[in-house]
C-alpha cells in the first residue's frame, strides 16, 4: 500500500518550481535516500572530505576549543561561561561527541537553552549568537541538532526563522514547547526599592508590562533575558535589574526578587527540532507537517490551496505568510498596479506517510509554482 511505502522512506521532497533565492530542484518527487549511521566526527578549521570510499559527507574539524557547553555546568562567575558561538567561529568549535550536541540562540539562561534540554535531554547545548549562526553550525557538522523558536502565544510567529527555514536545507524532525515564566532578578543586597531601571528582551518587557509600570521601572531593552542577567551581574549593578528566567539567575549568582511577573500566564513558546536529515514520518501516534509553497495571483486561489486539505477531512493548525524574497512585487496585466508575491507556510494535522496526506500534496502540486515539504514529525501533546 502507498502509506507503507512511503514509511520506508527517510527522505522526502516535493517541488515544483523554486523562489529566485531558494535554488531548489523543480521536479515532483519523492526522494528515498537509503539510511546510515553517522560516525563521531572530529572538527577541523577547514572543510574536507572523509577518506571513505563513498564520500557522501563532508566532516568538519577543528583545533581551537570554545570550552564546554554543558547544561549541568553551573557557575557564579560570567567570566568563565562560554562565549555564544557566531558566525566566524564555525570552524573552530571541538567536542568530544560523547553526547548530541543541539545548537540554541541566546547565552547560557535563555528560555532556548532549557526548551533544548526539555527536546533532548542531557544533551550538550551549545549557545549561538545568532538564529543563522545556529542553522549554519548544524549544516557544517558542529552539531547534531537546533532548537529554535518558532511562535509564541502571545507574541506570535519569528518570521526572522520562518525565513530561514526556507534559506537552508535542514528538517524539522519536532517541536517542544515550553512555559515561559519571568522573574525579576537583581544582585544580591539590592532591593526592589533600589532599582531604576530593568533590562531585557522587548518582548520579555512587555509580556511584564504590567509589574514594571507598578514599580515604575525604566525599560531598557537588549538582545535576549539572559544576556540582560549577564550584563547586570558582570557590571555589578545596583540601580538595574533583569527580566529572566530562574535559570540565569543561578547560573549568573543573581536574587529573585519577584517571580512570575508576566502579566499572562498563558505564555508558551513553541520551538522547532531541526536536522540534517528527516525522520521517518510515522501513523502509530499524532504526526504534524509543516509546507512551504507560492501561487499565482488570481481570484480564490488561495482557498482552492486550502481546499485541498479540507476536502480530505485534514485539519490545519497554522498558516503564516511571507513576502518572497528577491522578487516581492509583481505586475498585473490588466491595470499595470503592482502586489506583493507571497510564501505560504503551512501547519496540518497529518503524517506524510498517510495516503490522504500525500494526495493531498499532490493535488497542491498540480496549480502551486513552488512547494517545499519543510518536515513530517510528531506532535507535542506535553502541557510545556
Amino acid at each position: 500500500m502507498a502509506a507503507s511505502r512511503v514509511s520506508n522512506l527517510t527522505h522526502y521532497s516535493i517541488f515544483q518550481s523554486s523562489p529566485s533565492d531558494a535554488g531548489l530542484p523543480t521536479s515532483f518527487k519523492v526522494v528515498e535516500a537509503h539510511s546510515k549511521r553517522y560516525r563521531n566526527i572530529s572538527i577541523q578549521a577547514s572543510l574536507q572530505r572523509e577518506n571513505e570510499p563513498n564520500n557522501n559527507f563532508q566532516a568538519l574539524e577543528s583545533q581551537s576549543s570554545l570550552g564546554d557547553f554543558q547544561s549541568d555546568v553551573v557557575s557564579k562567575d560570567p567570566n568563565t561561561l562560554p562565549r555564544p558561538l557566531s558566525s566566524t567561529q564555525l570552524s573552530s568549535s571541538v567536542s568530544d561527541r560523547s553526547r548530541l550536541r543541539v545548537a540554541y540562540q541566546g547565552v547560557r539562561g535563555a528560555y532556548s537553552e532549557s526548551a533544548a534540554q526539555k527536546a533532548y535531554p542531557n544533551c550538550e547545548a551549545v549557545p549561538c549568537e545568532q538564529f543563522d549562526t545556529a542553522f549554519e553550525a548544524v549544516e557544517r557538522w558542529l552539531v547534531d541538532r537546533a532548537v529554535l523558536p518558532i511562535e509564541n502565544s502571545l507574541g506570535g510567529s519569528i518570521h526572522r526563522n520562518y525565513d530561514l527555514l526556507l534559506r537552508h536545507s535542514l528538517h524539522i524532525v519536532g517541536e517542544v514547547k515550553y512555559a515561559v515564566r519571568h522573574c525579576l532578578l537583581a544582585n544580591h543586597g539590592v532591593k526592589i526599592e533600589d532599582l531604576k531601571r530593568v533590562l531585557s528582551h522587548p518582548q520579555a518587557l512587555a509580556q511584564c508590562e504590567n509589574t514594571l509600570t507598578r514599580l515604575g521601572l525604566v525599560r531598557e531593552a537588549v538582545d535576549d533575558t539572559a544576556g540582560a542577567a549577564k550584563h547586570v551581574a558582570f557590571h555589578k549593578l545596583e540601580d538595574a535589574g533583569a527580566v529572566a528566567s530562574s535559570a540565569a539567575a543561578e547560573i549568573y549568582g543573581l536574587n529573585i526578587l519577584a517571580q512570575d511577573i508576566q502579566d499572562d500566564s498563558d505564555n508558551i513558546t513553541r520551538f522547532l527540532m531541526l536536522a540534517r536529515e528527516p525522520i521517518i514520518p510515522g501513523t502509530d501516534r499524532a504526526f504534524k507537517t509543516s509546507i512551504v509553497f507560492s501561487l499565482e495571483e488570481g481570484p480564490g486561489v488561495l482557498f482552492k490551496a486550502l481546499a485541498v486539505f479540507a476536502l480530505r477531512q485534514i485539519n490545519l493548525t497554522k498558516i503564516e505568510s511571507r513576502p518572497l524574497r528577491k522578487q516581492p512585487l509583481r505586475g498585473s496585466d490588466d491595470n499595470n498596479t503592482k502586489y506583493f508575491d507571497y510564501l505560504f507556510y503551512v501547519d496540518f494535522e497529518a503524517s506524510m506517510a498517510d495516503q490522504s496526506a500525500q494526495n493531498a500534496l499532490g493535488h497542491l502540486n498540480e496549480f502551486a509554482t513552488f512547494l517545499r515539504v519543510l518536515g513530517s514529525y510528531p506532535v507535542d501533546t506535553s502541557m510545556a
